[in-house]
């Protein structure tokens, strides 16, 4: 005998569907919840974890600020003492110069000439003077440039003072000669650079032509300067000395 099922099956089966959707859609959604707690925890944990790299690293970049700055000052310190070492080992190099210097200068003036001024810069000096005659002038550059002391010498102005006011008449010429310094390599030892001296004139030539014929063709040369100073005086009309301004 064949059984007839009359209950609504069918709903409840939809309803048992339904259900099932519904927990695994529930289901789903912790398992979302779960992997996004999850993912969040890492992140976090990743940002802190940077963030305390961060961290160290600043402070260590402060630190090595700190070390620059220290270093910045030792440089600064550094540079200070290498440039008084400089001005110690010149000033001990040079400390006898200056006295053989004026040693030269009274050895190679010549008589009838004589310095009124003396100015040195760097290596230059400029000497001012009066002197008898342009031949006296000359005598005195080829004597600065004969000493071991000084090198070229330069001839500024030679003038004649003849008939001025105030003027020596014994020395009426008024030169400027601008001359080269030599730092000597031996200024500490007085023997060796007494020695050097010796040498340096000993190897000076010693034929007359040859040491002559320089300071008589600049002695002609100022002649013939002093020359035309002294007729152009001449030619310009002499001051009255009887009246008084």
């Amino acid at each position: 005998m064949a059984r007839i099922n009359l209950l609504p099956w069918r709903a409840e089966r939809r309803k048992q569907r339904e259900r099932e959707f519904y927990m695994m859609l529930a289901a789903a959604a912790v398992a979302a919840i779960f992997v996004f707690l999850c993912a969040s925890y890492w992140m976090s944990q990743r940002i802190e974890n940077q963030g305390d790299r961060n961290k160290y690293l600043t402070d260590q970049i402060k630190l090595l600020d700190k070390d620059i700055e220290t270093i910045k000052d030792l440089e600064k310190v550094r540079s200070q003492l290498l440039a008084r070492k400089e001005i110690i080992e010149d000033l001990q190099s040079n400390r006898s110069q200056m006295v053989h210097m004026f040693d030269q200068m009274s050895k190679t003036i010549p008589e009838g000439a004589r310095l009124t001024s003396l100015k040195q810069s760097g290596d230059k000096l400029t000497l001012e003077g009066v002197a008898e005659s342009s031949t006296r002038v000359a005598t005195y550059m080829r004597s600065l440039e004969e000493s071991p002391q000084f090198g070229r010498a330069d001839l500024g102005k030679i003038e004649s003072k003849e008939g001025t006011p105030g003027v020596d008449k014994k020395m009426p010429y008024v030169f400027s000669l601008t001359v080269q310094t030599k730092k000597s390599e031996q200024s500490t030892d007085g023997p060796a650079t007494e020695g050097s001296v010796a040498d340096a004139s000993a190897a000076k030539p010693t034929d007359a032509n040859e040491v002559a014929s320089k300071p008589a063709d600049l002695g002609s040369q100022l002649n013939s300067a002093a020359s035309q100073l002294s007729d152009k005086a001449k030619t310009e009309p002499a001051p009255d000395k009887g009246k008084k301004p």
